[in-house]
């Protein structure tokens, strides 16, 4: 197991919020530990995936996997999307421990069920054409704000928190 990697994906947390809008959401409890995974999707024209993001109750192993889940499926198609494998996200961490072998299938399964209710959600009609191409507007709106050096003015960055290192003590100033 690759635990530079788990380490940042923990830290990090790619993709780890609710989604306003989604074009579907997938979610699924797993029995043997409680946790609950959420995946939430705007979906563009040609069934490409702009944007996921994801909320887990889970520990560590439940974010990192989730996380790289993210970062395999954005980009790519719903058919994309559904051919990753257990061992596909397994691989992308160079392996699990023994003990923690179901994560791959648990957040998987949470996007399974949101490509699903995407599906359904075209099959009916309750998703058009119309609404993926706003989707693909919103995602990009969305990625363009996240850039740095966009909509950050000198009072926000005056206003986020300092992490000072003196002497060996560790302060947080929130202001």
């Amino acid at each position: 197991m690759n635990f530079a990697k788990f380490q940042q994906l923990v830290e990090h947390r790619t993709g780890f919020r609710t989604m306003e809008s989604p074009t579907a959401t997938g979610e699924y409890f797993s029995d043997s530990c409680g946790d609950l995974y959420t995946f939430f999707l705007k979906v563009g024209p040609g069934d490409v995936i702009e944007d996921v993001s994801y909320f887990t109750t889970g520990c560590g192993f439940g974010t990192a996997t989730c996380s790289l889940l993210v970062e395999l499926v954005r980009g790519k198609t719903v058919d994309e999307a559904l051919a990753i494998s257990d061992a596909d996200i397994e691989a992308a961490l160079d392996g699990y421990p023994e003990k923690k072998r179901d994560y791959p299938e648990r957040s998987r399964l949470a996007l399974k069920a949101a490509i699903e209710d995407y599906r359904k959600g075209r099959a009916e009609g309750r998703i058009t054409d119309a609404m993926l191409e706003q989707a693909r507007g919103i995602a990009a709106a969305a990625a363009a704000a996240n850039q740095p050096g966009t909509g950050t003015t000198s009072q926000d960055e005056n206003a986020a928190p300092k992490v000072l290192n003196d002497g060996g003590t560790l302060t947080i100033k929130l202001h």
